[in-house]
């Protein structure tokens, strides 16, 4: 479990073909978290597993992740390159603040940067597909690259939000271009309200959701 507060931004050293899927290196870039081997972080908003460690005296220079090929196809990591930057955030304790939101490191889909707009307010539009627009809610969270956000603005089959100096330094969302691809997860809470009315409404649903979405809030 995390929390979408971004912790440090490593950089990608390597990925090498394994037996199970990739060998994914990532230096931790002076980062003071001492992860163990099994211990859970979330690597640009997948959850990974440590497997192994590089030391310098007492300091943890790299951490290597051994990726399956279900990560690689479903989410942004199959797309990193030598030198890429990610964002990190290591597992949530019972004493971690939850300043952000409920997030499990689970990528529901791979959206898709639709615009940037940097005048006044930086806003970055993304498009999703019909299957993840359902868990999308006005002024509701989302974890785009393993960032918590607010959603902004939405449409049937896109959502914006809006980033704030703070996100932009710490984050690679500064770092997005029109047309790369972002791991999005849903709110837990609005995955478990959409199942519910699914095996309620079945095909119905879309047309449940437009409805609500249509229906002016009241005073």
């Amino acid at each position: 479990m995390f929390t979408g507060l971004v912790q440090q931004l490593g950089r990608v050293e390597s990925r090498v073909p394994s037996d199970s899927g990739e060998a994914l290196w990532i230096s931790l870039e002076g980062w003071g978290h001492r992860p163990e081997p099994g211990a859970s972080i979330a690597v640009a908003g997948c959850c990974l597993t440590v497997a192994d460690r590089r030391l310098d005296g007492d300091r943890i220079e790299a951490v290597r992740f051994d990726v399956v090929p279900q990560t690689l196809r479903r989410t942004t990591i199959g797309s990193l390159s030598e030198g890429d930057r990610v964002n990190l955030e290591p597992s949530a304790t019972p004493e971690t603040l939850l300043g952000g939101h409920l997030v499990q490191g689970h990528v529901d889909e791979v959206g898709k940067v639709l615009a940037i707009t940097t005048d006044g307010e930086w806003r970055v539009r993304i498009g999703v597909g019909g299957s993840f627009a359902p868990l999308l809610v006005a002024r509701g969270s989302i974890a785009v690259e393993g960032v918590s956000l607010t959603i902004a603005g939405l449409d049937h089959d896109w959502f914006e939000v809006a980033l704030i100096p703070e996100t932009l330094d710490r984050t690679t969302l500064r770092d997005l271009k029109v047309g790369d691809g972002v791991n999005l997860e849903g709110d837990c809470i609005a995955k478990m309200v959409v199942r519910v009315l699914e095996t309620r409404l079945g095909s119905d649903l879309p047309g449940a959701i437009d409805a609500i979405r249509s229906t002016p809030a009241s005073d």
